[in-house]
């Protein structure tokens, strides 16, 4: 089985082929995940940019607005490699701005 699929904002497609409806599915819902982000949190601009940083060898995965600067994190799940949006904070409550976030000078961190 193949399908064709174009994310939200139509930038971008992607070629699926699998064996069941089960995997079809698993495979568009990662997809989803990462790739149909099509506003900004802070904002709701569409223009956004895919961005990977490197600092000691650590990769920092992240979609960034460019019309207001503020970034959607993604972590990497230890098994698989995949990635997620960083929805939730370190005490695992839902963040603000469906994760969305912009470097507050003052305080000097993302809120």
């Amino acid at each position: 089985m193949r399908a064709s699929y174009k994310n939200a904002n139509g930038r971008l497609t992607a070629e699926f082929e699998c064996d069941t409806q089960r995997e079809m599915f698993e495979q568009l819902a990662r997809f989803q995940e990462v790739f149909d982000e099509g506003v900004c949190g802070k904002c709701g601009a569409e223009n956004l940019k895919f961005v990977v940083r490197t600092v000691e060898d650590n990769h920092y995965y992240e979609i960034r607005c460019l019309d207001c600067g503020a970034v959607l994190q993604f972590g990497s799940h230890k098994k698989g490699g995949g990635l997620f949006p960083k929805r939730k904070g370190k005490d695992g409550d839902w963040l603000p701005d469906k994760g969305w976030m912009k470097w507050d000078a003052k305080s000097k961190k993302l809120v």
